[in-house]
């Protein structure tokens, strides 16, 4: 099958610089941007995506479909999207999400009774162009040759295989670790603030953990604009680590650090809008606020 038309569901964050890299492919990306915020109708624009109003309509005019959403609505969209296709129009349904094995069995299954090929893409760093290094996607299923023109132009498309789960499982274990320290940073942090110790932490840091007090430093007070799909997405790795075997406990409390970050009035802000002269003593400060009225 011949790949002209490809429909990224939705033009968030990710989203949209996908979409952007692959109309620069010369390839025509389709949304639907019916019920999406301003910010994410900004988005598909500046991409050059073209909006073709329902999920029926991408359906039909879609040769593949890239499903790039918080991981909590990744399965529901599925469910949707084989309730509206047609047995003539059969897009390859890729799924990109951070999402558990288990959830993305049940994914292909809904994906395969309504006659669509699946592929699973677990998405690794940030989006193309961010980084200083090309987005890896790791992808596995029976027709992922077919998917071969994402590589290029930011993106590293790596080919697992036909085991669909590896793909899922590389990006649970991957963002286990670096989302996951997120949270172990910001606890850390906020509990010594609520303790009354934060002067003498941050000193024997910055003396003896100077890498993490960097990282502390430039990327805590930011984590809000980003805490309410990172909770989702922890959600889904305790699942992957209590089904291997692992407890699940440590990242089910990943998520609720991400859920205390989303009471913080700071989570009203983007990625695009986030105060970036904030410090990392005024971020702290509100995260230690919001507890004291959550207890």
């Amino acid at each position: 099958m011949a790949i002209e038309t490809v429909a990224v569901i939705s033009p968030g964050d990710m989203g949209h610089v996908v979409g952007k890299v692959i109309r620069d492919k010369g390839f025509r990306v389709i949304t639907s941007l019916s019920n999406r915020s301003a910010l994410s109708c900004s988005r598909a624009a500046r991409s050059g995506m073209d909006d073709v109003e329902s999920l029926r309509a991408v359906m039909q005019e879609a040769d593949v479909v890239l499903s790039i959403m918080p991981p909590e609505c990744a399965l529901s969209f599925a469910e949707a999207a084989a309730d509206v296709v047609s047995k003539d129009d059969q897009p390859i349904f890729a799924d990109c999400n951070a999402i558990a094995p288990t959830t993305t069995q049940k994914m292909r299954d809904v994906v395969e009774v309504a006659g669509m090929d699946f592929v699973k893409i677990g998405i690794v760093g940030p989006p193309p162009g961010r980084g200083g290094v090309a987005t890896r996607f790791y992808a596995a299923g029976p027709v992922i040759d077919a998917l071969a023109f994402l590589d290029g132009e930011g993106i590293d498309y790596r080919r697992l295989g036909t085991n669909w789960g590896q793909a899922a499982a590389i990006k649970m274990c991957y963002a286990a670790l670096t989302k996951g320290t997120m949270t172990l940073h910001t606890a850390v942090l906020t509990t010594a603030e609520l303790l009354g110790v934060s002067n003498v932490l941050h000193q024997e840091l910055a003396a003896s953990q100077a890498f993490h007090w960097d990282l502390m430093n430039r990327r805590v007070p930011f984590y809000p604009a980003d805490a309410s799909r990172w909770a989702g997405e922890m959600d889904e790795i305790s699942q992957t680590f209590v089904n291997a075997g692992m407890t699940g406990n440590l990242h089910k409390g990943a998520a609720d650090v991400f859920r205390m970050l989303e009471q913080t009035p700071l989570a009203t802000e983007t990625r695009e809008t986030a105060d970036k002269s904030r410090t990392l003593d005024q971020a702290i400060t509100v995260y230690a606020e919001t507890v004291k009225r959550g207890k």
